[in-house]
Formats: structure tokens, C-alpha cells, sequence
């Protein structure tokens, strides 16, 4: 007996997406990360639309809305390391094979050589990388506005598309899981901003309080940060650490490290992202974390938003399956 006509149709969708995947792997995190954040964004669209804005200038509105909150991450990162470089190498390059420390009478020599070393070629990559990977960056942020527009502007034609090969009797299903993708992605995305802000109103008076002038810079700098996971304001500890060796302040980089280590790169993470992720994303911190540390270390930065979702659907599946065991209805996704 012939197959329908749909589920042929949604077949072919699923097999030209795999190809489509493997000859584009290079930009696959870029398509993926446009994807998500247009899906996320479509509701906001469509609420411009219905206060009487135009279509196309409402898709011009909310991705010109992305395109600056993804500037707002990744510039102040590139213009950092970009125009502190040299001054990052030469300064490393000051620092002292040995150091003499003492404590309670005694005399201890610290050998600092490897750590030199390994710190300026640490800087040299960065920057290498940096200067080599910029022209590539400008093709793949373009890809990434015209993905974003392309996909809000055709978002109900897309939404009908792949609701159209859904069997009708699992359409509450697809709703659910729909449901669930959305608030997932909601969660991730409202964590990573949360936690940068929180990061940066907790470094204001930390910094402060350490005697530091550029109060304000080195916040702003640990709440972008943030946004790298694991690493996160712990490269901007070390580097400020490692100054105060090389101008011989050790108890000071010791300080930094203790209290900065504690207040600005651990607190945040423990304080903010558990108590959110379970409100916004309806999931546990525990099933949170394991997501997020599961999808970087098996895909890289894209894991970070990846990674629990793909967690979060297997809960809703779970779910889902776990109502139709116990006779239970799907309940009907609310729109």
C-alpha cells in the first residue's frame, strides 16, 4: 500500500535536512543558533503585527532587536582582546622566572617560568585565532541577520509546514513538545542574561571593596564572561592576578583569586542559574547542568543552548509517555 503523500513529503524534508546538515557543518552552530533565537523571537513578532506595524518592518524591528543583543556579548570580547593584546604580551613578558616570598619569617622561592611561558603562548593563540578568525566571524554574523529575518518573515509558512506531516491524532504531541522546546530556549537564553547581570551588579562592590578604579570595566568585563561557560570571569581573575605579580603584590593576587574567585566566577553560577532555570525552563538545576555540561563538552558553544533542550524534550517525552501508560490525556498545548 502506497504511503501518503505527506509522509513522503516529510521524509524527503528529514533526509534533505541530514544532507543539508553535512554539507553545511561548518555553519551548523550559526544555522542553529539562528533557528532558535527566531523561534524564540516569532511571538514578539507576531505582537508588533497585531498592534497595526507593518509585516516587514516588524521582521526588521525584532532582527535588528537580535542583532544588538548579539553584538552586546560578542563586541566588548573582541575589542578587549583586540586592543589589549600587545600590552597583555608585553606585560606578561616582565614577568620574573622566580619570586621571593616571605611568610612568617621564612623565605620561599616561587618559580614562575613555566607559568610565564604558558601564559604568553595562552595570549598568542587567543590572538592568533582572534585575527584569523574575524573575516570568518563577519561571514557567519551576516548568515546569521539573514537566517534570523529569512525565518521570521516566513514563520507561519514554516510553523504550517512541519505541522502539516504531523498524523493528526499526534498533533497534541508535537504541541507539547512545541511547548516545551519554547520554554526551554526561553530559560536558556533569560539564564545566560541573568546571570551576567547578576554577575555584574555582585562585581561592582566586590571590585570596589578590593580598591580597584576601574570598577565599572572590569564588571562589565566579568558579566560578558559569563557567557563563556566553565571559564566564564575566571580568565579575567587570572589575568588581573597575574599583574599583581608582576608589580610584586602577591597577598593582593592571592585576595583577588580567593574573594573574586568565590564572589564573581562561583557565586553567580550557584545562586542565580538553579532557582531560573527550574522557573523559567520547568527543569530542575540538576537536569539543568547536566545538559549544559553535557552539550559542551560533546558539541562546543553550541552544546550550551543544545544540550538542554535536547534534555528538556527527552523529559517532555518521558512525560508524555508516562500519561499515555496511565490512560492520562495529552493535555492541549497552550498557544
Amino acid at each position: 500500500m502506497a504511503l501518503p503523500r505527506r509522509y513522503v513529503l516529510g521524509g524527503l524534508l528529514v533526509v534533505l535536512g541530514v544532507v543539508a546538515a553535512a554539507l553545511l557543518s561548518d555553519v551548523i552552530g550559526t544555522v542553529f543558533f539562528a533557528v532558535t533565537v527566531a523561534y524564540l523571537l516569532v511571538p514578539v513578532r507576531e505582537e508588533l503585527v497585531g498592534h497595526g506595524i507593518d509585516d516587514r518592518l516588524a521582521t526588521v524591528v525584532v532582527t535588528f532587536a537580535a542583532l544588538v543583543g548579539v553584538l552586546a556579548v560578542v563586541a566588548p570580547l573582541v575589542l578587549l582582546t583586540a586592543s589589549r593584546l600587545t600590552e597583555t604580551l608585553a606585560l606578561l613578558s616582565t614577568l620574573p622566572a622566580t619570586y621571593e616570598v616571605a611568610f612568617l619569617g621564612r623565605a620561599f622561592t616561587v618559580q614562575v617560568a613555566d607559568l610565564r611561558a604558558s601564559m604568553v603562548g595562552i595570549v598568542r593563540d587567543v590572538g592568533r585565532q582572534l585575527l584569523v578568525s574575524l573575516p570568518v566571524l563577519l561571514v557567519k554574523f551576516t548568515l546569521f541577520v539573514f537566517l534570523v529575518y529569512s525565518l521570521l518573515q516566513r514563520s507561519e509558512a514554516v510553523a504550517q509546514s512541519l505541522l502539516a506531516v504531523v498524523p493528526p491524532t499526534y498533533r497534541r504531541v508535537a504541541k507539547a513538545l512545541n511547548r516545551r522546546a519554547r520554554n526551554t530556549l526561553f530559560g536558556i537564553y533569560i539564564l545566560q542574561a541573568a546571570t551576567a547581570l547578576g554577575t555584574f551588579f555582585i562585581a561592582l562592590p566586590v571590585f570596589f571593596f578590593l580598591g580597584y578604579d576601574s570598577v565599572v570595566a572590569l564588571s562589565t568585563v566579568a558579566a560578558v564572561l559569563q557567557f563563556i561557560p566553565i571559564v566564564g570571569p575566571s580568565v579575567l581573575l587570572l589575568v588581573v592576578a597575574v599583574i599583581h605579580v608582576a608589580a610584586g603584590q602577591l597577598p593582593q593576587a592571592l585576595l583577588l583569586l580567593a574573594v573574586g574567585g568565590f564572589f564573581i566566577a562561583w557565586l553567580p553560577d550557584i545562586l542565580i542559574r538553579p532557582r531560573l532555570s527550574k522557573r523559567a525552563a520547568d527543569l530542575s538545576g540538576g537536569v539543568y547542568f547536566i545538559g549544559f555540561v553535557g552539550g559542551l563538552l560533546s558539541m562546543g558553544a553550541i552544546g550550551i543552548i543544545a544540550g538542554p533542550l535536547v534534555v528538556a524534550l527527552v523529559v517532555e517525552a518521558a512525560s508524555i509517555l508516562s500519561a499515555e501508560l496511565n490512560d492520562v490525556p495529552v493535555e492541549d498545548a497552550q498557544e
